[in-house]
């Protein structure tokens, strides 16, 4: 297959969006096959205000309505709602249980909207006297404890799968009366709702199974102005401005975009059914007025949306369509639900082949047992991935947030069922594609032919090439299969990445790439747990965007791991680019990232003082390695907890090199390159001059330190805005030497002072605003083994100025005796933790590069 040739299809698509858009776009609304518009209480009919025409239920056919008790009552007109008074004229009322039967055409996604409007009819006060359930297929979408306010309208909007021939709507009071005032029954396009969405919150993986699911929208918001009604919605929906969502202290921080309708470019991503022209059309974004940008940058945009009830996973999707840049490259923010990071470092670009005015939206599920306090928060911040200035321009052009009926928290574990999930890939082929995928077929047959009777070549310039052997050393063993002529290495104990990994090894080995196996998703793509033929455990990372940035990414890991091999760096056994796909395959780190283990993940015990200090030692030696392993630094420069990864023995290894570079030459003392990196992470002096040097990643870890301290996120919008970013905040208390007040108070009583202190002075001067004055990481590894030893140190041993002069034998501690014996016994005198004027990193060096390397 011609390199990058499913790229080119996207393209196309794009490209043609307005005449995608206008074919999937009729002159009127969506057509529906099942369209029942009911208004209750009478015979007549009755024209909403998006023109539709609603049919009395006194004119349905006798078997589709049961109310052997109903009263069919009018309303004033004084009374009625003014804008929409003709569907609030009259309303019929139960006193016994009832049901509205409709006959459905074509099975499927449909709308069930229920209109209520409280009014006073004889002896019937409905506002006082109404409490009722209401039934849809025999599950409940309205409990007893609803009660309308009299003067009020309510319309309760929910959309449900029907598949059989019928919908049943009933009524049950449960208090004196049931009412309804308009009922509708209306088809919604079939691929409107997913069946798989990514979980946000401590929940990790995806959730399947949302096709089947009944949802009930709780908000849906317009980001921007103005409000959206039924007539100017393909699917006949309200939207809501965002304005009064916004947070007190994010009004200074936001403002509104508004483009011509007419630059919207539909694709079959997102289609007019998915949202209308005006959602896409105005946008909220961060404000760079009325202060400077890097002031701005530092605070989100924030929205609360109350009447969240508990118990339930709810299902929320964000519409994108960037009418705020002026270039299509170039963008990249962060999108928050609550205290998690659901979009990290999100580049709308990618989704869109860089263009702009493109509809997009990314759905995901929060778990019941993250809804707390009735509120669901939802954040944009920005990121500098990719951005040569700190200008904040993170946005938002839509929101829904829909409850999953039945859920009963069943978001907190991920189905396992195996689902079909519709893409735009199906939605690029409806318009033309199977002529196009029947040529490709036959191109990647005849060059599948081809290869056959000869070796695979290594790789041009032009593309990656496969691992050099020599790369590895010679202790690598053989023990693989034959493939295509090549030898295949498989497991950790083999000449792992000497080759690529035929695709059909790993498709095996992920059962086909399975969502059961997913087990992480990030910007690169999906992670999968596999198990490759010698029964060697791995983690499948599958890259998901073909874009020049994700290209380099995987170059970048591949040609990085290649020629490191270290016990604190997460190997990398193989990969594959067959049929252009981007597949990195590592060893299966078992207990997760750093980061799941600090917070973020109830159901995991919290890790004691000495795991945190032994897991920041690990990956601090891991870094050291990089920063002192080769003449040139190699510098990582996306280091945060969730790349920080531990085996079953809870021991930290580096991971996610996607982003590392190579550091400045021996007469050089930067490097001068755009910002890349993770916002929270990120050193102010590289923020803001575009100068990479090893002192960036210190920076990075001390954060990281913070992480290990606190144990709450780096960036946190539901907090105060003091609180909100992590260094800032912690740096207050810090400088104070009042540690105590942030440390984890889960295992606050747990640690020794001595051992506190020098964790929290280390983390200080890791976070010094010039690189110059930060310790390189050779002087953090030491200051971490020491703040260990003064934690393990027997209560016995005699201490002089706060340094154990007889530390437990433990491995560390016997490291770093070792150590000492390296120094002189003057430096050894003088007060040993106090690292100033005095560097440990040749010691480290030495000790690094001596240890075993695999």
């Amino acid at each position: 297959m011609p390199p990058h040739l499913d790229l080119l299809l996207l393209w196309l698509l794009v490209v043609s969006a307005p005449v995608l858009a206008s074919a999937a776009t009729p002159s009127t609304a969506f057509v529906p096959a099942d369209n029942y518009l009911v208004i209750c209480g009478t015979s007549g009919s009755a024209t909403d205000t998006a023109g539709r025409t609603f049919v009395g239920d006194g004119r349905l056919p006798a078997s589709a309505l049961a109310a052997p008790q109903s009263v069919e009552a009018n309303a004033s007109l004084s009374s009625s709602n003014g804008d929409e008074q003709a569907l609030y004229q009259s309303a019929r009322i139960f006193t016994a249980p009832a049901s509205y039967t409709f006959a459905i055409k074509k099975p499927g996604r449909h709308f069930v909207r229920l209109h209520f409007f409280p009014f006073r009819y004889q002896s019937y006060d409905l506002a006082a006297a109404a409490a009722f359930k209401v039934f849809v297929q025999g599950a409940v979408f309205v409990d007893g404890s609803y009660t309308p306010k009299n003067g009020t309208v309510v319309v309760k909007e929910f959309s449900v799968n029907v598949t059989g021939g019928s919908l049943v709507i009933a009524f049950t009071p449960t208090g004196k009366l049931a009412f309804v005032n308009a009922i509708e029954v209306v088809s919604l396009p079939d691929d409107l709702i997913a069946d798989t969405a990514a979980m946000a919150g401590s929940a990790r993986g995806l959730y399947t199974g949302l096709s089947a699911r009944a949802l009930e929208t709780v908000h849906r918001i317009n980001m921007g102005a103005p409000k959206i009604t039924p007539a100017n919605d393909t699917l006949w929906r309200t939207w809501l401005p965002d304005q009064s969502f916004q947070l007190d202290s994010s009004l200074a921080l936001a403002e509104h975009k508004e483009v011509l309708p007419s630059a919207i470019k539909y694709t079959p991503v997102a289609t007019p059914w998915t949202a209308p022209v005006g959602v896409y059309a105005t946008a909220t974004k961060q404000s760079t007025s009325g202060g400077t940008s890097t002031i701005n940058v530092q605070f989100n945009v924030t929205w609360r949306f109350g009447a969240v009830a508990a118990g339930s996973d709810y299902l929320l999707r964000f519409h994108f369509c960037d009418i705020v840049s002026k270039a299509a490259t170039g963008l990249a923010f962060n999108v928050y639900v609550g205290a998690w990071l659901v979009l990290d470092n999100y580049e709308y670009s990618r989704d869109t082949i860089n263009t702009l005015a493109v509809p997009v939206y990314k759905d995901f599920v929060l778990g019941a047992k993250d809804v707390k306090g009735g509120n669901i928060t939802v954040s944009i911040g920005s990121s500098t991935v990719g951005v040569s200035n700190v200008s904040p321009d993170g946005f938002l052009n839509g929101l829904e947030i829909m409850r999953v009926l039945g859920s009963a928290g069943a978001g907190a574990e991920p189905s396992k069922r195996s689902s079909k999930v519709k893409t735009w890939i199906i939605a690029g082929s409806a318009v033309g594609g199977a002529a196009v995928a029947m040529a490709l077929a036959f191109i990647a047959f005849r060059m599948l032919c081809r290869k056959r009777g000869k070796p695979e070549k290594k790789a041009s310039n032009s593309t990656l090439s496969p691992f050099s052997a020599s790369a590895l050393g010679s202790r690598s063993r053989s023990s693989g299969k034959k493939s295509n002529g090549n030898t295949i290495v498989l497991g950790q104990n083999g000449l792992g990445a000497g080759y690529r990994i035929p695709l059909a090894v790993l498709q095996e080995a992920t059962s086909g790439f399975g969502e059961a196996m997913v087990i992480g998703e990030g910007g690169f793509g999906k992670v999968y747990k596999g198990t490759l033929p010698d029964e060697t455990p791995v983690a499948v990372k599958r890259g998901s965007r073909k874009t020049l940035q994700a290209m380099q990414e995987f170059r970048t890991e591949i040609e990085m791991l290649s020629r490191m091999r270290h016990r604190h760096l997460v190997s990398l056994i193989g990969y594959c680019d067959a049929r252009d796909e981007m597949i990195l395959v590592y060893e299966y780190m078992a207990m997760g990232t750093l980061r799941s283990h600090l917070y973020g993940a109830d159901d995991l015990p919290p890790l004691t003082w000495e795991q945190r200090l032994e897991a920041c030692i690990g990956a601090a030696r891991g870094l050291h390695y990089l920063h002192t392993s080769s003449a040139t630094a190699v510098i990582h420069r996306d280091v945060k907890s969730s790349n920080i990864l531990l085996d079953e023995t809870l021991m930290a290894k580096v991971a996610d090199f996607g982003l590392s570079k190579a550091g400045p030459e021996l007469d050089k003392t930067h490097v001068s390159t755009k910002v890349k990196g993770s916002f929270g992470y990120l050193d102010p002096e590289y923020f803001r001059r575009q100068m990479l040097t090893e002192k960036s990643d210190v920076y990075s870890f001390g954060v990281v330190l913070l992480e290990v301290l606190c144990a709450r996120a780096v960036i946190d919008p539901t907090l105060p805005r003091e609180m909100v970013n992590l260094a800032e905040w912690a740096m207050q208390w810090l400088k104070k030497g009042e540690v105590d007040r942030i440390v984890d108070q889960r295992i606050a009583g747990t640690i020794r002072p001595q051992s506190l202190k020098k964790l929290a002075d280390t983390a200080e001067k890791c976070l010094a605003e010039y690189g110059v004055e930060r310790p390189t990481m050779g002087d953090v590894l030491w200051c971490l083994e020491f703040a260990l030893q003064l934690q393990v140190a027997s209560p016995d041993d005699s201490v002089i100025d706060g340094m154990p002069l007889a530390p437990v034998a433990t491995p560390q501690v016997q490291r770093i005796q070792s150590i000492a014996s390296v120094a002189t016994d003057t430096a050894m005198t003088a007060n040993l933790g106090d690292l100033d004027g005095m560097s440990m990193s040749g010691v480290f060096s030495k000790m690094v590069k001596s240890e075993e390397v695999r």
